[in-house]
């Protein structure tokens, strides 16, 4: 308990001894006033000898050792009035660095306490309320509606609506059935379940992952402090200088006031100041930085890796179409499936009434209702009778028509999932739902890499089909899916080989990898604790936007610290000058010491201020020539996409296929190429050359889709070569429209954008 508060503690001791001694001074008893101020003074030196001795253990070096030095040296010359104020100094510095980590501590445990630690355990008198760890192999649990599965256990209840997005990333409810293995850390997100318990707390999925992470944070390299990184050079310079102004002069007090304003009170104070006022700041952002250490770490950010479901997308399904077999009106089938699943806690169903409430649809009162877990419901509505979930639930009796099958490869391409709805025997239609991605996302990434971002990563365990959308949607730089929480680690490991890399998660399986990176950065929101345990920053807002703000953050005030810390060095080098000559004493050294530490902890405090404002330059007329040379070279294949778009369906078969194929190989090669290019070269200049943080964020939106169509044809491409019936001609078609449409109404759009910007 008191090596926690020994901070504080020393700097209350400093203080009451200087301000003992200070009376005693007063009251004309100098040998009590030196007593006093030599009594705190050598507690202080006590403490840094025994952190400095074990320090040199590890081979390291820092700032305190000059701190010690001029302590001890004012001791031995009795000047303990200068000893004391270095002392108080000192403690001062290292009490604002205790206090920025408390703050961030109990931030983090107010999210931590959010997670359940609590089982309930059946019993033949009834449900009985034990901690985790008292589980025991073989003991019954129920686990209710919105509950974390505590350990990992096999089913009993005849079928369990799982939330797997934080172990899987698989954002849409999974169900298991009786008898299948259940992992710890997964939600239950429909009705009660039973389990039985086949692992202890210590043994399950959950403990495996902290543990890994664990594992993973002992592997990363120790951080090195700004100010201990300045001491490397800056305690061998005042050694020399303390040494030749005694040796020059033959007087020890020379060296002694060399010492003194050498004393590194500016990197002492500069640092945890500006790095205290930086984390302050964050935190009015809902941006939590847990150390000063992290904060400089994540200012050196080169590399960011980001996980999919809950970071990149809202981590829910949202109803994307509704798609209607026949003439049948969308609203209506909306309104008949919402008023069904009004009786029903699935996440599914949840999203179809909150769509019907977004288009103010009126709902009635659902009756015979029937809920079959992981199939889907039925009921009577209006008179109606209505199912909807998965096709063999919905409507059974009936073969696979041409419209289902066309269905179920919309979904496949767009990798989405759905609920077809059956209205009295007859197929009606389906609600097609996605896990959209954020939309701060885009702009987001776009932001990180106009501040230097080399490259942006999404690791995932989803599928690539899925993964590859969202990927094209966001704008991400590189792709892996399918990965498990032992690869996102090495993949993380691997990229910090490279540069200074960041990883952002939600997830549990996430905090492997959040405690491998450089930085780890937790969406924190949801209360994820095995990921906001194992991040330096965790996002207390659920927006991924805050990110580059905290980027930010963090850039200007290891600027404003390293500022401070030269500065610092700078005017102490010039004291140190002026003492070696001997024209400053010590006790007046000790007073310039402390108007220097005025001056850096006024300029630390700029840290708290607004963020700087971003410099603008001119497009030259090079870029602008480049580009629309580009735009004209493109002319060909902008003419065969159209001319496809315009006839595609009404072409001979094996014409059809050649055509597509060739058409998808120049887009593939050329125009990607091309927006690819703007993307990330012209399209940073010109957010330089324009007002607004973010003015190309809907050309950057243009330039997503283009990607996200052409990747989709090319999968049609290949479906409609290999067998023609598996994808029909005229959505073929429908595709090219759009891709024609958008890509010539882009380029006019960049055109006159271009012509503004040109200034000759």
């Amino acid at each position: 308990m008191l090596s926690k508060w020994l901070d504080p503690v020393l700097l209350l001791l400093t203080a009451l001894t200087l301000l003992a001694g200070g009376i005693a001074h007063v009251a004309h008893k100098p040998d009590w006033a030196s007593m006093c101020w030599a009594a705190g003074s050598l507690v202080m030196s006590a403490v840094l000898l025994i952190e400095i001795v074990r320090r040199l253990a590890r081979r390291e070096a820092g700032v305190d050792l000059i701190a010690l030095l001029s302590i001890s040296a004012a001791l031995v010359f009795e000047q303990t009035l200068v000893a004391a104020v270095i002392a108080l100094m000192l403690a001062t510095g290292r009490t604002l660095e205790f206090f920025t980590k408390q703050r961030a501590d109990r931030e983090l445990r107010a999210l931590i306490d959010r997670a359940p630690r609590f089982a309930w355990l059946q019993e033949e008198g009834g449900l009985r309320k034990i901690p985790v760890e008292q589980v025991q192999l073989h003991q019954t649990l129920l686990v209710r509606l919105g509950e974390v599965i505590p350990v990992d256990g096999r089913l009993l209840s005849p079928a369990a609506i799982l939330d797997e997005s934080a172990l899987s990333g698989e954002s849409l409810p999974v169900t298991r059935r009786e008898g299948e293995q259940v992992h710890s850390g997964v939600s239950n997100v429909g009705a009660p379940i039973l389990l039985i318990a086949t692992r202890t707390a210590a043994q399950s999925t959950y403990a495996g992952i902290v543990r890994l992470a664990e594992a993973a944070r002992r592997s990363r390299a120790p951080f090195v402090r700004l100010a201990d990184r300045y001491a490397v050079f800056f305690i061998p310079l005042t050694l020399l200088i303390a040494g030749l102004a005694w040796q020059l002069s033959g007087d020890p007090l020379r060296a002694l006031a060399v010492l003194v304003v050498a004393t590194p009170c500016p990197l002492i104070l500069a640092v945890p100041i500006a790095f205290m006022s930086g984390i302050s700041r964050a935190a009015r952002r809902g941006i939590l930085i847990k150390d000063g250490a992290t904060l400089e770490a994540l200012a050196g950010v080169k590399q960011v890796f980001l996980d999919k479901t809950g970071t990149l997308t809202s981590g829910h399904a949202r109803l994307q179409s509704i798609e209607v077999n026949g003439m049948g009106d969308p609203q209506c089938l909306l309104g008949l499936a919402a008023s069904l699943a009004q009786a029903s806690t699935h996440p599914i169903s949840q999203a179809i009434v909150e769509a019907a409430h977004q288009r103010q649809l009126p709902l009635s009162v659902p009756q015979e209702v029937e809920e079959i877990p992981g199939s889907g419901l039925c009921g009577r509505v209006d008179g109606v009778r209505v199912r909807f979930g998965t096709l063999s639930f919905a409507h059974k009796e009936a073969p696979v028509a041409d419209w289902v099958a066309a269905m179920l490869r919309h979904m496949d391409y767009l990798a989405c999932s759905g609920s077809f709805i059956d209205v009295d025997g007859k197929l009606a239609g389906l609600l097609v739902f996605s896990d959209n991605v954020r939309r701060e996302t885009p702009q987001t990434l776009r932001r990180l890499r106009n501040r230097g971002i080399e490259k942006i990563v999404m690791l995932t365990g989803d599928r690539l089909e899925t993964a590859e959308m969202i990927a094209l949607s966001a704008g991400i730089d590189e792709l892996r899916a399918g990965l498990t929480p032992e690869d996102k680690v090495r993949a993380v490991q691997q990229g910090c080989l490279r540069t200074s890399t960041l990883m952002v998660g939600d997830g549990i399986n996430d905090a492997p990898a959040l405690a491998a990176a450089n930085v780890g950065v937790a969406m924190g929101a949801s209360g994820a604790t095995a990921s906001a345990q194992a991040a330096g920053v965790v996002l207390l807002v659920d927006r991924l936007d805050r990110l580059v703000e905290a980027l930010d953050i963090a850039r200007r005030t290891r600027y404003i610290a390293r500022q401070g810390v030269l500065v610092g060095m700078g005017l102490s080098l010039l004291a140190m000058a002026v003492a070696a000559f001997g024209y400053l004493p010590p006790l007046i050294g000790a007073v310039v010491q402390e108007g220097i530490d005025v001056v850096i902890i006024l300029n630390a405090l700029r840290a708290l201020g607004p963020l700087w404002g971003l410099r603008k330059r001119r497009l030259t007329a090079e870029h602008i020539d480049r580009l629309q040379d580009e735009h004209q070279q493109l002319s060909t294949v902008l003419s065969d996409l159209h001319q496809l778009a315009s006839d595609f369906a009404q072409r001979p078969l094996a014409q059809a296929q050649t055509d597509l194929v060739e058409l998808v190989n120049k887009l593939q090669t050329s125009l990607a190429q091309h927006e690819h290019e703007d993307e990330n070269t012209l399209y940073p200049l010109l957010t330089l050359s324009m007002p607004g943080e973010d003015p190309m964020s809907a050309m950057s939106h243009a330039h997503r889709e283009i990607f996200r169509l052409i990747h989709l044809l090319a999968r049609m491409s290949s479906d409609f070569s290999s067998d023609p019936a598996t994808a029909s001609a005229d959505e073929i078609q429908h595709q090219l429209i759009r891709l024609d449409t958008l890509v010539r109404l882009h380029f006019d759009q960049e055109e006159e954008l271009f012509r503004y910007l040109d200034w000759r």
